[in-house]
């Protein structure tokens, strides 16, 4: 059975309200990952993006809308997510299924030229430090100079004090957006147990999830690291200049620049 317009667009609708729980100021978020996208790409006329942890291809239809010419590569290690990123958001992208900072994951993009930026939201945070060093040196090499790595994440401010007082204003400003919708990452993902449409899908994202981790493509955790761990890591892996330019508790936006 097919996956239908009609179902990809509930699923994916109620995906960006159960985001919205965790995402603090998540549409500002977006917009401001767009705003340094369409800053470092100005005067290219089709710019090369690719967006690491794409989903359901929510942050590369934000990016199309505002530059209709740039070219997009949405890669994610989830099926079911990819799958509603291709009927949902075909337009968007080419969507890859690859696991960011395994072995070959590089190649399976096909870029064939250099990037212009790379984007991220809430994906990162999940690798590994060493398969974090590698892709950030990776993203290095095929960022063009003055090209981009702009990172929208779950990003804490470091030391016990600055990282609390972060947090739980962030959490305050959280309990002040809800808007009294009680979808959630369980029921979500509880809802889609449910869909016939993604019943092939969802199978084989199970499959992948019960099968041995090779390598340290993807640690399944969050990784601790804070807004200035993930700035030396940057720096390390050659990037001339990161500045975080947005951050509400530790929800962040850093921007590293080739």
């Amino acid at each position: 059975m097919g996956l239908s317009m009609a179902v990809a667009e509930w699923w994916v609708e109620r995906w960006e309200r159960q985001q919205r729980r965790y995402a603090i100021d998540r549409e500002e978020r977006f917009t401001v990952i767009a705003d340094v996208v369409e800053h470092v790409t100005t005067g290219r006329r089709r710019p090369l993006v690719v967006d690491l942890g794409c989903g359901p291809g929510s942050l590369a239809a934000r990016l199309v809308e505002r530059l209709p010419g740039a070219e997009v590569i949405g890669v994610d290690m989830d099926p079911l997510l990819l799958e509603l990123a291709r009927t949902h958001h075909s337009s968007a992208a080419r969507y890859v299924d690859a696991v960011i900072g395994a072995d070959g994951w590089i190649e399976a993009l096909s870029l064939g030229r250099p990037l212009d930026a790379a984007v991220s939201t809430t994906a990162l945070h999940y690798l590994t430090v060493p398969a974090l060093r590698r892709t950030y040196a990776q993203l290095a090499a095929l960022l063009r100079p003055g090209g981009a790595l702009v990172n929208g994440d779950h990003l804490p401010q470091a030391g016990a004090v600055a990282g609390a007082l972060a947090a739980h204003v962030g959490r305050c400003r959280a309990r002040r957006l809800r808007d009294g919708d009680h979808e959630d990452w369980e029921s979500w993902w509880a809802g889609v147990a449910t869909e016939p449409e993604l019943a092939e899908p969802l199978a084989e994202r199970r499959r992948r999830l019960s099968a041995p981790v090779v390598g340290d493509g993807d640690g399944a955790a969050d990784n601790g690291l804070s807004v200035s761990d993930h700035a030396a890591l940057l720096r390390e892996a050659g990037f001339a200049h990161v500045v975080p330019v947005w951050q509400f508790g530790d929800s962040c936006v850093l921007v590293g620049i080739r």
